[in-house]
């Protein structure tokens, strides 16, 4: 039977995160390549929040940010102490932090130091499983050992999604080989496919709309009960009695894993894929239980509860507990060692048996094997995990003294025989999956189960409801009762079951049925007394539990320590033939009868019929054995004082075989002696054995403990590489393309420290300095150079002093110029490092430079020595910018005098603004000719025709005009 997660408050975060869903990611070793290649499939506007928790090492600052930005536009944040999650960002876990769930915010926690390896993915989970319930989804990458395990459990109890890389495409397969091995993964697929099946999922009707429009089906009750049929046609169990939300959900997640949005659609699917069937009984079975769930109810137990019990128990009979719903006995474990301790601690031990049952077969299995992943050390501490474990690969395994005291057993509390005589029944968080009527079942049932005073653990969440009469609490907050010595009321329909009387009858018709029934009782214990035969009652270790009658004629005490062996107390002439008998009664399941036998009594022989008989009347997980003693001697053996035998009535042949068997035994005794002697000398050694077993094996656990740290260590450092190898190739890139960039400008580049000395050249250098791939580290001083500059070594000094750039430009000795710039060497951190020269070639532009200086003189002459006058004029304003000297002479001017004119000033008629309307249409035309009249500085009026062009000199139009008399 399942178990669940029960007691919380109400889910006001999953309200909250309605509108969005929350993701979280598991990845250790190989963790990088899967999580690039998983974002590398996701878009960026899916709607999904990303929590990705990793294995850090606490001392190294993770550049996986930077990493994995790189393959997604989503916002990647490293996360923050209560920070809210936001759709569409991915959210990084820091190093030495645990990350939790509350509210949809993370928050920060510290890792407590308990000896054993940190689990922050299981940590993760977990509180997604609390915050998030059916909403959460978790996802399990490339990593080692077993993190992660039991936080999809709790996930998957919940009702959330589980979904793992396949391990074949894995760089390291741990982690989700230990998933998947728990059978209730949702989805194993290759990296790049998870995400399309992610948001498959999360645009379903189950997800994407409100519950109260999920399913479109309006009959979905009636679906419900066909789905029921198919489920108990297939797996033989009846799953109409169980809370129908419980049902609905489990329904409507598979609906989604499927795509399906009808379940009528669905019920048609399980008719024709049998094996969904299973996969839905699996899925509604799937139990949320871990060892010592609530660690304050075990407390409790431990502390106040069973050493009562203990002290008060009888040490004639084992303690007998009932585990229901035990899924995969992690709290049949608990119990165990909990009853261990408490024995232990005072000094007191009883035969314990822990009845464990379940109605999941698979899980039945995984109990009885007893192996559990490392991740336990989460819940079990590390004293408990070296005192009741043993630590194995990646797991830890439930040592023999342990496991030896439960019985694994497939059992459905609905339709099978319950256990009886039980002093605990733990029934926790078993009732929470069922309705009212099977609850009023269940009670009632644990009630009979119980031995006067025996206790009821039950979940935090569940009552024992309008039991209250039969039940007393303990502990009202952990739901501890103490049964209490009544009659039920109510019938209890189990089959082999005793019917409780009572039903509709008055409470006297009860008392006389109780009195009717202790009279029937006494008679048949006078009628035992009086004519049976005395006995005992053995178990398979020949040791006697239970007296029947006088037996003091047959059995003697022993003298020293107590032993209750039948064979140390069998008096002489009863052992050889007692041994035999029981030898048979346990091997062959037979009944032996041995006649006749004399045995010594008080100074003389008896003569009794042995009887030994198995008993197999009923199932019991040990062999119990009825041995009889019939007194067959004659009373007139007994005539004479102390039943001697008179000399004279023994036959000669009798007494002399008698004396021979006499010695016979005594030589047989003597070997049984010797026997005995050797093998407590072998019991010793093994003893002896044992403890330095005992030995190896703590020094193997402590061997283990640090191949643990080792591994995990080794997950961070791993993880590290991997992050640094990816950086490595990225800067291997960079470096690639700044050595292609600076090859191919052809720019001489050299970096030198900030002691001047080599660091890094480019080939074209080369040309300037006679380098060497040799003089890396070599002072700049040291290489000669083709240039005609001594200064370098003076500037490279005054730039690291002033951090000013500097410029010269310079020449080599062949006469080819360049462009030599001196900068600071500034790192990501504005760190001055050194200094950067680079030699920019400017040969082309001084060649230009020079022709267009001969160009400019070309013209100056042709400018100066035309007979035409030549103005350069801003249009706007009329002003000369540039004029030859027959402008200025011709109309009586000096240079002077003349620069400070206008071209207005020059008009005849000012009035008639011939110059204005001239130049708006050179401007508008391009060129244009006007004849005027000038006048000169001493007054003359001059004819004149101007022809004017309109050009751009510096991105400003200007006019050109040429004006001559005619």
């Amino acid at each position: 039977m399942a178990k669940k997660n029960a007691g919380k408050p109400g889910k006001t975060a999953q309200e909250k995160n309605d509108s969005f869903p929350i993701v979280g990611i598991g990845a250790s070793a190989g963790g990088l390549e899967a999580l690039e290649a998983f974002f590398s499939h996701t878009p960026s506007d899916s709607g999904i929040a990303f929590v990705i928790i990793q294995h850090l090492s606490p001392k190294h600052k993770s550049i996986m940010g930077s990493l994995l930005s790189k393959y997604t536009e989503m916002e990647v944040l490293d996360q923050k102490d209560g920070m809210k999650i936001q759709p569409d960002k991915v959210y990084l876990n820091p190093p030495n932090k645990n990350v939790v769930i509350i509210n949809g915010t993370l928050q920060l926690m510290t890792p407590v130091k308990t000896g054993s390896v940190n689990l922050p993915i299981d940590f993760f989970f977990r509180s997604m499983a609390d915050d998030l319930g059916e909403k959460a989804i978790c996802i399990i990458l490339s990593g080692t050992a077993t993190d992660g395990t039991l936080g999809i459990r709790a996930i998957k109890g919940e009702g959330g999604l589980a979904m793992v890389q396949s391990p074949d495409s894995a760089k390291y397969d741990g982690m989700p080989r230990s998933a998947i091995a728990t059978g209730i993964v949702d989805f194993i697929r290759p990296v790049e496919r998870l995400p399309g099946e992610l948001l498959k999922f999360v645009r379903a009707p189950y997800i994407d709309t409100p519950k109260a429009i999920r399913i479109t089906d309006d009959q979905f009750s009636n679906f419900v009960q066909k789905v029921f049929v198919l489920i108990r046609r297939a797996t033989g169990h009846d799953l109409s009695n169980y809370k129908q939300t419980t049902i609905r959900r489990r329904i409507e997640r598979r609906l989604a894993v499927h795509q399906i949005d009808k379940v009528s659609h669905y019920v048609k699917y399980l008719q024709e894929t049998p094996s969904e069937v299973d996969m839905l009984f699996k899925d509604m079975l799937i139990g949320v239980t871990n060892f010592f769930r609530d660690p304050e109810a075990f407390k409790i137990l431990k502390n106040q509860v069973l050493p009562a019990m203990i002290k008060t128990h009888s040490p004639e009979s084992a303690i007998r507990i009932w585990s229901m719903g035990c899924s995969t006995g992690e709290e049949a474990y608990s119990l165990a060692i909990l009853f261990s301790e408490v024995m232990d601690m005072l000094k007191l031990h009883f035969n314990i048996q822990v009845f464990a049952s379940d109605i999941d077969a698979q899980a039945i299995d995984h109990a009885r094997q007893g192996v559990y992943p490392d991740s336990i050390a989460a819940d079990v501490s590390q004293e408990r995990l070296n005192k009741y474990f043993v630590k194995e690969k990646n797991t830890y395994k439930v040592k023999k003294q342990i496991r030896e005291m439960i019985i694994f057993a497939v059992q459905s509390v609905i339709k099978d025989p319950p256990f009886s005589k039980i002093n605990l029944v733990s029934c926790r968080n078993l009732l929470i999956y069922m309705d009212g009527d099977l609850q009023k079942k269940v009670i009632p049932l644990c009630h009979y189960t119980l031995n006067p005073e025996g206790i009821l653990f039950l979940g935090t969440s569940e009552s024992i409801g309008e039991f209250t009469d039969h039940f007393h609490p303990v502990d009202s907050k952990w739901k501890i009762f103490k049964r209490k010595d009544v009659y039920m009321e109510k019938p209890v329909d189990y089959p082999s079951m005793p019917f409780y009387h009572g039903a509709g009858a008055s409470s006297a018709h009860n008392q006389k049925q109780t009195a009717e029934t202790d009279i029937h009782q006494i008679a048949e214990r006078v009628i035992l007394d009086s004519y049976a035969p005395p006995g005992v009652l053995v178990n398979e270790k020949y040791e006697i539990v239970h007296f029947m009658g006088k037996t003091d004629k047959y059995l003697e005490t022993p003298v020293g320590k107590a032993n209750f062996n039948i064979l140390q107390m069998a008096r002489e002439g009863l052992r050889f033939k007692l041994t035999t008998a029981l030898h048979n009664a346990v091997r062959q399941k037979k009944t032996t009868v041995n006649e006749g036998l004399r045995i010594k009594y008080n100074g003389s022989f008896r003569i009794i019929d042995l009887t030994v008989r198995p008993i197999v009347e009923i199932n019991l997980p040990h062999n119990f054995m009825l041995v009889l003693f019939d007194d067959k001697t004659p009373p007139e053996k007994f005539s004479k004082s102390k039943g001697e035998l008179s000399e004279n009535d023994r036959d000669p042949v009798v007494t002399s075989l008698e004396k021979e068997l006499e010695s016979t035994k005594e030589h047989l005794q003597t070997t049984i002696e010797e026997l005995e002697t050797s093998n407590e000398e072998l019991k010793s050694n093994n003893e002896e054995l044992q403890s330095v077993n005992e030995e190896l094996q703590s020094t193997n656990e402590e061997l283990e403990t640090s191949k643990e740290e080792l591994q995990s260590t080794n997950e961070e450092l791993i993880t590290v590489n991997s992050e640094l190898q990816n950086k490595v190739d990225e800067l291997s890139e960079v470096n690639n393309d700044i050595n292609n960039l600076l090859a191919s400008t052809d720019i001489g580049t050299i970096f030198l420290g900030t002691d001047l000395c080599i660091k890094r050249f480019t080939p074209a250098m080369t040309n300037i300095f006679n380098l060497i791939p040799t003089d890396m580290g070599r002072p700049i001083s040291d290489i000669t150079s083709k240039i005609r500059y001594k200064n370098l070594t003076k500037d490279g000094d005054e730039v690291l002093k002033t951090l000013a750039h500097k410029e010269v430009e310079v020449q080599d000795n062949k006469g080819s110029w360049y462009a030599m710039r001196i900068s600071p060497y500034r790192t990501t951190e504005y760190m001055i490092d050194g200094i950067v020269i680079t030699f920019i070639d400017i040969n082309k532009i001084k060649n230009a430079e020079e022709s267009l200086h001969v160009s400019e003189e070309r013209f100056r002459s042709i400018f100066e020595q035309t007979s035409e006058s030549i103005a350069l004029i801003k249009p706007a304003t009329g002003a000369f910018i540039e004029f030859n000297e027959k402008a200025h002479m011709t109309l009586g001017y000096t240079l002077k005098e003349f620069a400070k004119l206008k071209i207005f000033d020059l008009e005849a008629d000012r009035a008639s603004k011939e110059m204005t309307k001239h130049f708006k249409a050179v401007l508008d035309k391009g060129d244009e000719v006007l004849e005027t009249r000038q006048k000169t500085k001493t007054g003359e009026i001059l004819n004149t025709q101007i022809s004017s062009k309109a050009v751009v000199i510096h991105g400003e139009k200007m006019i050109q005009s040429i004006w001559w008399r005619y």
